[in-house]
């Protein structure tokens, strides 16, 4: 069973604060959202990306 970089999806550095990654979470949710790409897989993508956020955001320490 592979892992998943949630990090790597998001585009950011495993040190990434909550701002990078409230700025690349939006980036990508636009980029997939199922409204704005006609892609099969869209959907597919955008869940993954919500979940990559969800967990980065869990293990970052710093105040936002």
């Amino acid at each position: 069973m592979s892992q998943t970089d949630y990090y790597e999806i998001l585009g950011v550095s495993k040190t990434a604060t909550k701002p990078e990654l409230k700025k690349a979470f939006k980036r990508a949710a636009m980029k997939y959202h199922p409204d704005r790409n006609t892609a099969a897989d869209a959907q597919e993508k955008f869940k993954e990306v919500n979940r990559a956020y969800d967990t980065c955001l869990l293990y970052t320490s710093d105040a936002a």
